[in-house]
């Protein structure tokens, strides 16, 4: 369930990390801002875009836990 609903940011992420890492090699430069902006703005992007979708599917999986509780205890 945790990896589901992390999947969208860590891939975008991971992604535009590898993009930048691949300009900065072939550039040649080397700044961190470079690398850290970008990962930023993708991860506010997709949560933006599936935020509302994560939060109902957390919501939703505190829901069920929270209703099974009391079969669990018995």
């Amino acid at each position: 369930m945790l990896l589901m609903i992390s999947a969208p940011i860590l891939l975008t992420v991971l992604a535009v990390g590898l993009v930048v890492s691949i300009f900065q090699a072939a550039t040649q430069i080397h700044e961190a801002t470079l690398s850290f902006v970008p990962k930023v703005i993708a991860a506010v992007a997709v949560l933006a875009v599936a935020g509302p979708w994560m939060l109902t599917s957390l919501v939703e999986f505190l829901q069920r836990s929270l209703q099974a509780i009391p079969t669990v205890i018995g």
